[in-house]
């Protein structure tokens, strides 16, 4: 069934400080979508919106999950992690003095993930392999790398049908950069995933997007209904080739 979510004139900050105006942004069913911007644009505001974990102060947020929609700032992040909406969050924010395998079982707390528990532990260790033999160990005695195999592992856990994943190449070297994105991809398409994607790597998201949109300054300054359009784009340009 159609897993999608919408987005519609949102407006949302902190207090007085508004971060996000007028934003307008679509993700349909199976798609990945980036979310492009360099720091402190409103990217992860945008993300925390969706969900719930900062209210809109106008516009609506919506998710459809198995056909049926709903209205996410109606709702709590509990609630949105419920429907099917699962999140890899910035800096990925394991619990450091907890094993591999207890950030992976955190993650299975929904009722339809506790009731595949061990079929959803077993697709994490074949998808990440590392985790597997290093399951006793804490996460925070883990690499970069290791530990973003753990954040996107343990989302997985929630048996997700829509997949947000906030910054993920924040802090890695350029070559696990790579193969967490091709993870992504990868995953995206064994599990039938509808994706969002904030990052700020450009070059990297490209590669696996469908479609993009650019925020700059808390608005959205370009949509691109294909990766060529965001290549093209003098945007882009400007923002992440320097201009050339």
């Amino acid at each position: 069934m159609a897993n999608s979510i919408s987005i519609t004139d949102l407006h949302a900050g902190y207090g007085a400080v508004r971060v996000l105006s007028g934003i307008d942004l679509e993700v349909r069913p199976g798609e990945t979508v980036a979310l492009l911007g360099t720091n402190g644009n409103g990217k992860s505001t945008l993300i925390k919106c969706v969900t719930g974990q900062v209210k809109p102060t106008s516009g609506r947020v919506t998710a459809t999950i198995s056909g049926v929609e709903h209205d996410l700032s109606r709702l709590s992040t509990q609630e949105i992690v419920g429907l099917g909406i699962a999140l890899v969050p910035e800096g990925r924010r394991l619990f450091p003095k907890l094993t591999v395998k207890e950030n992976l079982l955190l993650g299975a707390f929904r009722p339809e993930a506790r009731a595949k528990l061990e079929d959803n532990l077993a697709f994490c260790f074949d998808a990440f392999p590392r985790l597997k033999e290093r399951r006793s160990q804490l996460a925070g005695s883990m690499s970069g790398g290791e530990q973003q195999m753990l954040a996107i592992g343990r989302a997985l856990m929630t048996l997700p049908k829509i997949l947000l994943v906030d910054e993920p190449s924040v802090g890695l070297a350029p070559i696990l950069v790579a193969r967490t994105i091709d993870t992504i991809a990868d995953l995206k398409a064994r599990l039938g995933l509808t994706v969002l994607m904030a990052e700020q790597n450009f070059p990297q998201a490209i590669r696996i997007a469908d479609r993009g949109y650019v925020l700059v300054h808390g608005r959205i300054e370009l949509r691109a209904d294909d990766p060529q359009a965001l290549r093209d784009s003098d945007i882009v340009r400007t923002l992440y080739l320097g201009g050339a």
